[in-house]
């Protein structure tokens, strides 16, 4: 993943549009620290909020949503996704698309809970959705979350340990991995906009 003050190649603005940009390199770059360790075969881009969310007794409710155009085919691994930012987990991903048309809004609940999974076909994810997540806060460890696809409500996950463990947001383009290999030849292109997180006070 690479972006920076002075390399806008995989990570931009077009209109007001972020876009997140992942191309394919023809050399050898070894492979990735992280296991599975597969080959580095792409450069992309990534964005992490400067702030946390983090579900207090303060702030028990939070709203985390974005319209985005997701690349789906073969190879392609877009998420906008909440994970902890100094343990893992808790992570709840909003929009993950795997290689297909499959958007899987996850949220792995502890170690003894594991993952609960809606998984919602989309019509043209590379047209503009809205994604959204609603987190509240239902005792001193837990949280439920809502899922919501376009303003329609998909499910439900219950009883996330997510209460004050401070989380990254983030919105990348990974490619292959779990999304299948190979991955295409050409650019692929993420973009999101009006992006929006809100929390509410007790």
């Amino acid at each position: 993943m690479y972006a920076g003050p002075s390399d806008h190649n995989h990570v931009y603005l077009e209109s007001g549009v972020l876009v997140l940009r992942a191309t394919r390199i023809s050399w050898d770059e070894g492979t990735s620290s992280a296991y599975p360790h597969l080959p580095i075969r792409y450069h992309s881009g990534a964005v992490h909020a400067k702030q946390q969310v983090l579900v207090t007794d303060q702030f028990p409710s939070w709203e985390v949503k974005g319209e985005f155009q997701s690349p789906s085919g073969r190879g392609t691994w877009p998420a906008f996704w909440l994970t902890g930012a100094n343990s893992w987990p808790p992570e709840s991903d909003i929009l993950e698309f795997k290689g297909d048309s499959r958007n899987w809004f996850n949220t792995y609940k502890n170690a003894s809970g594991g993952w609960s999974n809606t998984v919602v076909n989309v019509s043209d994810p590379g047209g503009w959705h809205g994604y959204r997540a609603w987190i509240t806060k239902v005792n001193a460890t837990d949280v439920d979350i809502h899922y919501y696809l376009d303003g329609r409500w998909v499910g439900q996950h219950r009883g996330a340990n997510f209460v004050g463990k401070p989380m990254w947001l983030i919105i990348n383009l990974q490619m292959e991995g779990s999304s299948g290999s190979p991955g295409p030849d050409a650019p692929t292109y993420f973009r999101a906009r009006d992006v929006y997180v809100g929390r509410t006070r007790a």
